[in-house]
């Protein structure tokens, strides 16, 4: 139930697939002026780091936002209620969060595919920098949603994705931000960001790995003690 509500909503299918998509397609084909410097091609430096945006937009912006709105009209109140332990509701949000990703990767992947993107997996990298991403950003999406208003929520995770975005280190290497770069890759994003880009090139990085999960504990503690479900 929770991944059809996400797949029915329009801004969070927006923010799920289409502007990641955007993005892939409208860096890739002005790589030549963003003068990266790496013995990869563009697609190949790309494309993971729209990955990692694709993770972020769902983890983060679309659960908080979502989760926001349902705090608002007293969907959650009504849940906790119920049966359904809030455990088993929250872990349904994850393994909702899990199969829209699955979906975004198949198309993102397809995408980068047909402009040339030719990664060499490590597969275990892979699958713990989504699942460590996936849980840092869920954590801190909660908590946003959890402790202000909807509308405060919308525009906050909003303005945190523009600027992660923008100057987080996720869709472009840390090393493009220059003398920022050892700072930007200490943020979740720019973290999660070298974790895919790493796995896409058959190796692990272990530091970022470590980033993620001290996000990811700090964000899911913060959560639990702040959030609140009314």
């Amino acid at each position: 139930m929770e991944t059809r509500l996400l797949l029915r909503n329009g801004e969070q299918l927006l923010l799920a697939v289409v502007i990641p998509l955007l993005v892939l397609v409208g860096a890739v084909r002005g790589a030549s002026a963003l003068d990266l410097d790496s013995q990869h091609t563009s697609v190949d430096v790309l494309t993971p780091g729209v990955l990692a945006l694709a993770v972020m937009s769902t983890a983060f912006t679309s659960l908080a936002i979502a989760t926001g709105f349902e705090r608002r009209y007293g969907v959650l109140k009504r849940l906790g209620t119920a049966p359904l332990s809030r455990g088993a509701l929250l872990g349904g949000k994850v393994g909702a969060l899990l199969i829209v990703e699955v979906l975004q990767f198949v198309v993102i992947g397809a995408a980068g595919l047909l402009l040339g993107w030719s990664p060499d997996f490590s597969v275990p990298a892979l699958v713990l920098a989504v699942l460590l991403g996936t849980a840092a950003f869920a954590g801190l999406g909660m908590l946003l949603a959890g402790t202000l208003r909807a509308e405060a929520t919308l525009a906050a995770a909003n303005l945190v994705y523009l600027l992660l975005l923008a100057g987080g280190a996720v869709v472009l290497p840390a090393e493009a931000y220059g003398g920022l770069g050892d700072v930007v890759s200490w943020l979740p994003s720019g973290a999660l960001g070298e974790a895919m880009r790493a796995a896409c090139e058959g190796t692990v990085a272990a530091r970022e790995l470590v980033v993620l999960a001290a996000w990811a504990i700090v964000g899911s503690a913060a959560a639990a003690r702040w959030f609140r479900w009314e």
